[in-house]
Formats: C-alpha cells, sequence, structure tokens
C-alpha cells in the first residue's frame, strides 16, 4: 500500500520566520546499502541521493530487474528542502509495517532528498507486524549509516538583463555578492543567470537595483 504527501502538513504551503529562511538541508552524497537477517529472511537496503521522482522511478525498476526473484520491493523517499514531499510503499507487506518504518528512518537522520528501497527474500517463516516493522527500520538504519552525508545550500536563480556598459558593474556585484554565475551572455544588450542563496535573495536584489540592474526570477 502506498501513501504519497505532497505540501499538506507541517504547514509547508506558508512557512514562516526560521522556518522560511532555512537555507540549507541534509541528503546523501553517494549511494549506500544495508543488511538485515531474521529467521531466514534477508532485507538488503539501498539508499540513494535523489531530487526528482523521476529518478525514483528508475532506481526502483533497476532493483525490481536485478533483484527479480526478491518477495518485496519496499521503499520509501523524501524530496525537498524542507521534506514537503514524500511517498511510502509496503509493496505487498501488511500495511503499514515496509514503508512507513523506511520513511520514519529517513526522517531520522534528518535527511531530504533520500530514496531508501529495501528488497526481502522471504526465509520461509512469517515474522510478524511487529517483526517486519523493526527488520525493515533496521535494515534502513543500517544503510543510512554507512552512507556519506552532505550539506547543500538551496538556492534561487535570477535573470540580469542590462545593456554592455554596465557590464562591469554587475561583476563587481557577483563578485561582493559571491554569487554563481550559471550562464552569461555578452554582447550590446547582455543577460546574466545567476544563483542566489536563498536567505541572501532579498540583499542580492536590494544591490543590484540600487546600481539601476532589476533582476528577474529565472522561469523553469
Amino acid at each position: 500500500m502506498a501513501a504519497k504527501k505532497t505540501n499538506t502538513d507541517k504547514k509547508d504551503m506558508a512557512p514562516t520566520g526560521t522556518e522560511a529562511c532555512r537555507d540549507t538541508y541534509w541528503t546523501l552524497a553517494s549511494p549506500a546499502q544495508g543488511l538485515y537477517k531474521e529467521k531466514g529472511s534477508k532485507f538488503l537496503a539501498f539508499a540513494y541521493p535523489v531530487e526528482t521522482e523521476g529518478q525514483v522511478k528508475s532506481h526502483i525498476e533497476a532493483l525490481r530487474k536485478e533483484y527479480f526473484d526478491a518477495r518485496h520491493h519496499c521503499y520509501a523517499y523524501v524530496l525537498g528542502a524542507r521534506q514537503e514531499t514524500y511517498r511510502a510503499n509496503d509493496d505487498g507487506e501488511p500495511s503499514g509495517t515496509a514503508g512507513r518504518p523506511i520513511h520514519g528512518q529517513i526522517l531520522s537522520a534528518g535527511l531530504t532528498n533520500v530514496l531508501v528501497a529495501v528488497v526481502r527474500y522471504f526465509g520461509g517463516i512469517k515474522l510478524g507486524t511487529s517483526g517486519l516493522i523493526n527488520a525493515y527500520k533496521t535494515a534502513t538504519a543500517d544503510a543510512l549509516r554507512q552512507a556519506e552525508k552532505e550539506e547543500k545550500i538551496v538556492t534561487r536563480q535570477f535573470v540580469a538583463h542590462f545593456p554592455y556598459g554596465q557590464m562591469n558593474t554587475a561583476m563587481r556585484l557577483v563578485k561582493e555578492l559571491q554569487l554563481q554565475v550559471l550562464r552569461q551572455e555578452a554582447d550590446m544588450e547582455c543577460h546574466l543567470l545567476i544563483a542566489v542563496r536563498l536567505s541572501e535573495a532579498a540583499r542580492c536584489q536590494k544591490r543590484f537595483e540600487e546600481e539601476r540592474i532589476p533582476l528577474e526570477e529565472a522561469r523553469p
């Protein structure tokens, strides 16, 4: 049984105060694996850094293909800087015994943009509800414990349009504000695509406006 959540709990639609300004999050630097065994059953856990649901789908499809003879391929993922999107899938296990414990471990680790899938080989002896919850929880925790973590910064992208004569001013602001230039086009009319740390966006816009170079939010 699957449960999907996007932008409804934890006041995700209208963050305020320090919640709104938080512009870093922790995720995985690289994939990792974990293992748990109980009464002949094996639970193979695979943790991946992901940024889109498309990447989640690709990893799950690859695991189903590689471990085609396993009885269950359960998983959970969390996406978004504030963990606002998630899904938990039990893949045939009793409701709430697989996906939810996996999801809980991701949250307990304080991570996001993470997928954990647990492949189960049945050993012939039923573990019961509590046994399954513990197995999926422990396998997930083992994978996340093995994984290298990294902190990432949330940014917003802006576009600046200005005449060539203002190029030196624009680049001075880029250096002063320590901005990341993603794309630059220099001609009679110049275009600059920059990435701005979320907490610095308002200050950055103000400084550019002071130099008569307005910034526009970049379209996806």
